[in-house]
């Protein structure tokens, strides 16, 4: 099979002849449809100090099961978060990451839908946002924050914000119901919000926490770092939260199963609307990077094997 892989930290990509897997017990060995790229695995290849597989959201056909799978057999659709190799034609995928894709949905849908989906609404829930809150996302335009937008607006936000690095995706995230937009080095991101749902971290946290009303809640779900200082948050009592969605999947399949289910019910009634911002082939991998680095991408990237 065909997969990408580089070799040093900041290296090329570049395309490899590579045995297809055996699935271990647990695990189910997928023909890949479609590869999300995320911001967490882009990152890996500049920053990581040895080369790491490029793992991510993958969605396509179950073509073996490991021993102990139960939930799925060879046939089935699904979709999940794969943490070996993922930029490939076939790719492993533990069962509990594991979802099941509607027939009347397609892989790319999956792979914009519902990892980002659940991320978005696991943030969404450990904000506790109640009905008519304010909400402000931060990388509104990514493939999770587009959804995060549509997820607040669905879940009974009574106003959405964006934050973006730009006026073309000012323009695109109202396009998907926001009520406005601030952008990153504004002097003021406007009246304060209940919750903020960051998917940036670093030096944004700073303007993120002074964005909150007394009592608000930021949800931090970045691979970028950061610092919040004590202090900004005592003064308006205000809290930090963390969120990985890792942890539900493997410790709460209950919930995991709930929101997925929401996802698609969502979909269904056309309140979701997963945007995919270009299609790229396994040999075009680094260009679907450049994508997601350039701060370019209007909603998902999505490799094609």
């Amino acid at each position: 099979m065909r997969r990408v892989r580089y070799e040093s930290a900041g290296g090329p990509l570049f395309l490899e002849e590579a045995p297809v897997p055996e699935p271990g017990p647990g695990e189910l060995l997928v023909r890949c449809a479609a590869v999300g790229v995320t911001l967490p695995v882009v990152r890996k290849v500049t920053e990581a100090a040895e080369p790491v597989p490029l793992g991510g959201e993958i969605a396509g056909e179950v073509v073996a099961a490991g021993e102990g799978v139960t939930r799925f057999r060879a046939g089935d659709r699904v979709t999940g978060l794969c943490f070996g190799h993922g930029y490939a034609e076939f790719a492993l995928l533990h069962e509990a990451m594991a979802s099941p894709v509607p027939d009347d949905a397609d892989a790319v849908t999956a792979v914009a839908l519902v990892r980002g989906g659940l991320v978005a609404l696991g943030a969404l829930t450990a904000a506790r946002l109640a009905p008519g809150e304010s909400v402000l996302v931060t990388a509104a335009a990514s493939g999770v924050g587009h959804l995060a937008v549509q997820l607040a607006r669905a879940r009974g936000a009574g106003r959405v914000l964006g934050a973006v690095s730009g006026a073309a995706k000012a323009d695109f995230v109202r396009s998907l119901g926001a009520d406005d937009c601030v952008r990153y080095g504004d002097d003021s991101w406007g009246d304060p919000v209940d919750c903020v749902l960051d998917a940036v971290g670093g030096d944004l946290l700073t303007p993120a926490v002074a964005a909150l009303a007394p009592h608000g809640r930021l949800v931090a779900y970045s691979s970028g770092g950061g610092t919040v200082r004590a202090y900004d948050l005592l003064v308006g009592a205000k809290s930090v939260i963390g969120f990985q969605m890792r942890l539900i999947a493997r410790g709460r399949p209950d919930l995991y199963e709930q929101w997925r289910q929401e996802l698609w019910r969502l979909f269904a009634e056309g309140a979701l609307k997963p945007a995919v911002h270009g299609e790229f082939a396994l040999a075009d991998a680094a260009a679907a990077h450049e994508a997601i680095t350039s701060r370019a991408n209007l909603g998902k990237v999505v490799l094609r094997p």
